[in-house]
């Protein structure tokens, strides 16, 4: 049997009285792409600030390709394969598209000179961003923007990407744009859990659906089988009977 990339066991996190991730047990398996759905305030980011380790799990363990990471920081984590965006970009503003990569490239995958700059035009090449590599990060549109906030997590080399509300904010057609970029990303062979609430276009991308409602997992299988379920479609959209 196939050793999974991620597995999450019983996590809980609290804030004081407050449960955000509720006895949560995930597993992903290499290659795959995985949906979040939930209702604001479910605890969708903190579930990635457990995966990334921007926050620690109060108990529960975390397993990334077998070792247990459930304590170990951020830039280890980034550093086995485990890269993330966020849902508002912050990129280097005064370093062009290109130097922004090359951050990850170094302290990320941890590449040297030839081997770092080529990851780089790879990647820029993935994510449709080579024309601009030599702009500013600071002058570029929204979408663009997005596509750089992919690309900085990409360029760590991660075998696992975590997109978190990447679609928010863009135009029908940049949507659009910007999922045949993620469809390209995931058929290079990188496992994706994508938490986004315009549906349909984390429908073209995942093949298994995962609800969230007050930290604790809903309803997880087939996308379509999912969304058909009266309880996402009350909790959720909030058109149940």
């Amino acid at each position: 049997m196939q050793q999974p990339l991620l597995q999450m066991t019983d996590v809980h996190k609290s804030y004081g009285s407050v449960k955000v991730t509720d006895a949560i047990d995930l597993t992903l398996q290499p290659g795959e792409a995985l949906g979040i759905i939930g209702p604001n305030g479910a605890g969708k980011s903190t579930l990635f600030n457990l995966i990334a380790g921007g926050v620690a799990a109060d108990k529960g363990t975390i397993h990334f390709e077998g070792r247990n990471v459930t304590r170990e920081p951020v830039f280890k984590r980034c550093q086995q394969g485990i890269g993330r965006s966020h849902q508002i970009p912050h990129p280097f503003v005064k370093m062009t598209v290109f130097e922004n990569l090359l951050v990850g490239a170094t302290f990320g995958a941890r590449l040297r000179d030839n081997e770092a700059s080529q990851w780089c035009a790879q990647t820029l090449e993935l994510t449709g961003l080579m024309r601009k590599a030599n702009v500013l990060a600071g002058s570029l549109t929204l979408l663009d923007r997005k596509r750089l906030e992919m690309a900085r997590a990409l360029s760590t080399r991660p075998r696992l990407l975590l997109l978190d509300e990447i679609a928010g904010g863009l135009t029908e057609p940049e949507c659009l744009a910007l999922v045949e970029t993620i469809q390209g990303i995931h058929k290079s062979g990188v496992a994706i859990i994508w938490i986004e609430h315009i549906v349909h276009a984390l429908l073209a991308v995942v093949s298994r659906l995962t609800v969230i409602n007050f930290g604790a997992k809903l309803a997880e299988g087939e996308p379509r089988s999912v969304m058909a379920d009266p309880r996402v479609q009350d909790i959720y959209m909030g058109i149940g009977s």
